[in-house]
C-alpha cells in the first residue's frame, strides 16, 4: 500500500505541518500531478482544498513539472530549475528527476492550502497551545 508525508503550507500563517496519509487516504494523491488540487480530507483536514506543489521520491530526486508521467528522466538542464542549481553561467548538467505525476514511488508531497474549511488548521490537527 502506498503511504506518503504530506508537507501541508498554510499561506495565511506563514506555518507548515507534516502529515502522514496512509492506505485509502494515500491513493487520493495517485494519479494526480503538481497542480492539481486534492482534498484535505486525506490528511485531516476536512472542508479544506490543497493544490499539490511539488514533492520527492524515496532517494530524494524531486517530481519535476516539466516532466511528464511518473518514472525516472534523465533531463539537461540549464539554468536554475527543480533539482538543479548551476554553479557558474552557462552550465548544464543532466539531472535525474521523476514526473510530476504520483505514484507508489514517491515518498513526500509538497501541497499548499487553496480554500479553508470552517475550522482553524490548528483545531483539526490538535495543535493547540492551551494557553490557559
Amino acid at each position: 500500500m502506498a503511504s506518503f508525508t504530506v508537507v501541508v503550507g498554510d499561506p495565511e500563517s506563514g506555518s507548515t505541518h507534516q502529515l502522514e496519509a496512509e492506505e485509502q487516504d494515500a491513493n487520493r494523491f495517485i494519479g494526480k500531478s503538481i497542480g492539481e488540487e486534492v482534498d484535505g480530507s486525506a490528511v485531516g483536514l476536512d472542508g479544506y482544498t490543497l493544490e499539490i506543489t511539488g514533492g520527492s521520491d524515496d532517494a530524494g530526486r524531486p517530481l519535476n513539472p516539466d516532466v511528464q508521467g511518473p518514472n525516472l528522466k534523465e533531463v539537461l538542464m540549464e539554468g536554475r530549475q527543480v533539482g538543479y542549481k548551476p554553479s557558474r553561467d552557462g552550465e548544464r548538467r543532466r539531472i535525474t528527476v521523476r514526473g510530476s505525476e504520483i505514484s507508489d514511488a514517491v515518498a513526500q508531497i509538497n501541497a499548499s492550502i487553496v480554500d479553508r474549511g470552517d475550522a482553524d488548521v490548528e483545531e483539526l490537527l490538535g495543535e493547540d497551545d492551551g494557553d490557559e
